[in-house]
């Protein structure tokens, strides 16, 4: 059993940052990849972000690459979405999830999910 506790969400204007945690827990936590969805009102979860078990690979979707940088804390077991240049598409309830293989992007991979953290952006 893995779980998975997110904080760092808020509100924020265009162009701000905000970085977002997912801390995760369990005798198997460490060797899961690490994601991040968002789904934002009337639309379907969508993949965001990963790094692998051992921060060594990562991956980002098209919509984010250049604006966003995950990282992992191996010694913590979290993982941290750095999120600049933030746009109002960004708006989405982001959710953090584990997967045993890094950079999966549909819904139906990860093993385990946490409750999810709002980011609303104006402008």
């Amino acid at each position: 059993q893995v779980q998975l506790i997110e904080s760092g969400g808020g509100s924020v204007q265009a162009g701000d940052s905000l970085t977002l945690s997912c801390a995760a827990s369990g005798r198997r936590a460490s060797g899961y990849a690490l994601a991040w969805f968002r789904q934002a009102p009337g639309k379907e979860r969508e993949f965001v972000s990963a790094v692998s078990w051992n921060g060594g690979s990562t991956f980002y979707a098209d919509s984010v690459k250049g604006r966003f940088a995950i990282r992992r804390d191996i010694p913590k077991d979290t993982a941290y979405l750095e999120m600049n240049n933030l746009k109002p598409e960004d708006t989405a309830v982001y959710y953090c999830a584990a997967d045993l293989v890094p950079g999966r992007t549909a819904l139906s991979g990860p093993d385990y999910w946490g409750q999810g953290t709002q980011v609303t952006v104006s402008s």
